[in-house]
């Protein structure tokens, strides 16, 4: 399986939204807040196709993740992976390359994760702690080099 990430570009945003909303379906749907219009409004309203890059895997689009700049380090605003390619290390892949920016910096990385979502567990496998909660969401966050 070859892993590779593309930039997206301000032509993609239907695909990354289409993308996202299949990704976070079930667990939105475990909260009862799926809504395919929200979610293209909030991802569109912060869309930039300069941090945003597709996952491609063997030259198909599996994803997409987006690394923003932040106060105290990256935040990792976005990573979803299609269901069909979940569990295939595909979200590892992804963190190992975002923490190897982070680190040659010395920057911490910050992410959010819907409280009902499967996303917590694999943060939390992977080097995340968790450093507060919101009304639907948990927050992570992974010092640099792990420390």
């Amino acid at each position: 399986m070859k892993i590779e990430f593309r930039l997206a570009s301000s032509e993609d945003a239907d695909d990354l939204v289409a993308i996202r909303i299949e990704a976070m379906r079930e667990s939105l749907e475990r909260v009862g807040r799926f809504s395919p219009d929200r979610a293209r409004e909030r991802f569109l309203s912060s869309f930039d196709p300069s941090v945003t890059k597709f996952i491609l895997v063997d030259g198909i689009r599996a994803g997409f993740f987006v690394v923003k700049p932040g106060p105290d380090g990256l935040l990792l605003d976005h990573l979803y992976v299609l269901p069909i390619f979940q569990r295939r290390g595909i979200g590892r892949h992804v963190l190992e390359a975002v923490f190897e920016e982070a680190d040659k910096d010395g920057l911490a990385v910050t992410v959010g994760a819907l409280k009902e979502s499967d996303s917590n567990r694999f943060y939390v496998a992977n080097g995340f702690e968790k450093v507060g909660e919101g009304d639907w969401d948990n927050y992570y966050r992974r010092l640099p080099n792990g420390e």
